[in-house]
């Protein structure tokens, strides 16, 4: 499968084993000795630009949520004639909304959706974003109808 990530762990050092194995597919190569803080450090860094290739493949399609079409490559929706700008955060947080209509998603999955799995989040960071979001895709920011609070567990969209 060419989505699973592959580190060559060896004990040949030399560059030429090191150019043999990249081009042979691996997507790292680390040379004995090693330590165990490297090596994980590698994975996660691997694992992070795999998932955000997979994850940015996932939303290039547009989608519709309420009445706003979002246009994932352009980093923009539509509500009739009106354009609103968006980050890539905020498209990735609309789209994973718009695929789990009136499930409440906790703070923990927007987190490792939006941000990334090894992000440390501020306790604010998520409600700020929110915050922002609203003001530009909301009729009425202070009365959300499509990114609602779940008083004490995280938000929903329920379409």
């Amino acid at each position: 499968n060419e989505s699973v990530p592959v580190i060559f762990i060896s004990a040949k050092s030399e560059e030429i084993d090191k150019v043999l194995g990249l081009e042979l597919g691996a997507d790292d190569f680390i040379v004995k000795p090693f330590g165990v803080k490297e090596v994980v450090a590698r994975i996660r860094s691997v694992t992070r630009r795999c998932m955000a290739t997979r994850e940015s493949g996932d939303v290039e399609a547009p989608f519709t949520i309420a009445d706003i079409e979002v246009s994932p490559s352009e980093l923009r929706a539509r509500r009739g004639d009106d354009v609103i700008d968006l980050s890539l955060r905020d498209v990735k947080m609309l789209e994973l909304f718009a695929r789990n209509k009136g499930k409440v998603l906790d703070r923990n999955a927007l987190f490792d959706h939006c941000w990334g799995y090894d992000y440390l989040p501020n306790s604010r960071t998520l409600d700020q974003h929110v915050s922002q979001l609203r003001k530009r895709i909301e009729h009425d920011p202070k009365n959300p109808q499509i990114v609602k609070t779940v008083h004490g567990v995280g938000y929903r969209y329920d379409g």
